[in-house]
C-alpha cells in the first residue's frame, strides 16, 4: 500500500512538473508575441507617422533603456547577473554584434517599408534559423516542422512576387535582419546553456558593449544632429511614444531571451512571424497602402496555414512517456528544437 501511494505521488509530481513546463513554454511565447507586436506598431508610428529622421538614434534609446533598467534592478536586488570582468566579452561573443545589427537594421526596415511588405519579407528568417540550428546546434527538425516551415516560406515568396512597390534599401535592411535574427536565436540558445551568464547578464552586456560603438557610428552618420534638430520633441504624444519605444526595446529583448530559453530559437522566430501575420492583416485595413491581388492573398494564407501547423506541432500537449512508441514520439519532439546541454557543449 505504501509503495502504491509513493508511486502515485511520484506520478502526480511528474504531471505537475510537465504542466508547469508547458505553461512556461506557452506563456513565454505569448509574452514575446505581444511585446513584438506592440514595439512594431510603436516603432512604425514614431518613424513614419511622426517622421522621426533617424532609426539609429531610436536604437540608441533602446540600448540606453536596457542598460539603465538592468543596472538599477541589479542594485535594488531585483535581478542577478555576474559582475563585469575582462573575459565577459570573449564568453558572449558574437552576440553583442548580432544584437546591435539586428536592432538597427530591423528599425531601418520598419521605416523604409510598409507593414504588410515588411512582415512578408521577415518570414525568410524562419528557414535561415532552421538551417543554422542544424549547422550550429546539430538539431534535426521533424518532418512536420519541415512541412510547416516550407509552407510559410513558400507562401511568403508567393505573396512577395506581386509586390507593387520596391525599395532596394528597405529590402536589403530586412534581409540582413533576417540573417541576424536567425544567428541571434541560435547563438542565444547556445550561450544561455553554456556561458553561465543568465538572460539578464546577456541582455545587459550586449547593450553595454555596443552602446559606445553605436553612438560613434550614429554620430559619424550625422544622425545625432538630425535628431537634435527634429521639431517634434515638444509634442508630448511623440515624446511619450519615443520613450515607450525605448522601454519596449528592453521588454522585447527580455521576451526574446525568455522565449528562446523555454522553447527554442526556431520557436522564437516562428512566434515573431505569427505576430507579423497579424501586422500584415492590420496593415491591409489601417495602413492604407495595401492593394489587393489574388496571388498576394493566396500566398499570405498559405503562410498563415504553415504558421498554425507549426504552432500546433510545437505546443500540443504531449503524453507522459513510458517507453515504446510514446517514448519515441517524445524523443522526436525533444530532438525538434530542445537539445540537451551535452549536445550544445560538444559543438
Amino acid at each position: 500500500m505504501i509503495a502504491y501511494l509513493t508511486k502515485m505521488r511520484s506520478a502526480a509530481s511528474e504531471m505537475a512538473g510537465s504542466d508547469t513546463t508547458q505553461f512556461l513554454k506557452l506563456s513565454s511565447a505569448v509574452f514575446y508575441g505581444l511585446s513584438s507586436f506592440l514595439i512594431t506598431v510603436v516603432n512604425k508610428t514614431v518613424l513614419t507617422s511622426y517622421r522621426f529622421p533617424s532609426f539609429l538614434v531610436l536604437s540608441l534609446g533602446q540600448l540606453t533603456a536596457s542598460i539603465v533598467v538592468l543596472f538599477v534592478a541589479k542594485r535594488l536586488g531585483l535581478v542577478k547577473f555576474p559582475d563585469f570582468s575582462r573575459d565577459i566579452a570573449r564568453r558572449i561573443f558574437p552576440l553583442p554584434l548580432i544584437y546591435l545589427g539586428n536592432m538597427m537594421f530591423g528599425l531601418g526596415g520598419t521605416q523604409a517599408l510598409s507593414l504588410p511588405m515588411f512582415a512578408a519579407l521577415r518570414r525568410f528568417s524562419i528557414l535561415l534559423t532552421m538551417l543554422l540550428e542544424l549547422l550550429v546546434l546539430g538539431i534535426r527538425p521533424t518532418l512536420a516542422v519541415k512541412v510547416s516551415v516550407f509552407a510559410m516560406v513558400g507562401g511568403a515568396l508567393m505573396a512577395a512576387l506581386d509586390d507593387l512597390s520596391f525599395n532596394l534599401q528597405g529590402y536589403m535592411y530586412v534581409m540582413i535582419t533576417n540573417t541576424l535574427t536567425a544567428a541571434n536565436g541560435v547563438y542565444m540558445k547556445k550561450k544561455l546553456d553554456t556561458a553561465d551568464m543568465g538572460k539578464y547578464g546577456l541582455m545587459y552586456y550586449n547593450s553595454l558593449f555596443m552602446i559606445l560603438p553605436a553612438f560613434v557610428g550614429t554620430w559619424l552618420a550625422g544622425d545625432i544632429d538630425r535628431a537634435w534638430q527634429y521639431e517634434g520633441w515638444d509634442d508630448p504624444f511623440f515624446a511619450a511614444q519615443f520613450l515607450l519605444s525605448c522601454v519596449m526595446g528592453f521588454i522585447l529583448s527580455y521576451s526574446i531571451i525568455l522565449c528562446t530559453q523555454h522553447n527554442s530559437a526556431l520557436t522564437t522566430t516562428i512566434v515573431g512571424c505569427l505576430k507579423n501575420i497579424s501586422v500584415t492583416y492590420i496593415g491591409m485595413f489601417i495602413g492604407g497602402d495595401y492593394v489587393f491581388s489574388w496571388l498576394n492573398a493566396i500566398g499570405i494564407n498559405i503562410s498563415v496555414t504553415g504558421s498554425l501547423l507549426y504552432t500546433y506541432v510545437t505546443f500540443r500537449k504531449k503524453p507522459s512517456s513510458s517507453g515504446g512508441a510514446g517514448g519515441d514520439a517524445n524523443a522526436s519532439d525533444k530532438k525538434l528544437l530542445l537539445p540537451s546541454g551535452g549536445r550544445i557543449d560538444n559543438v
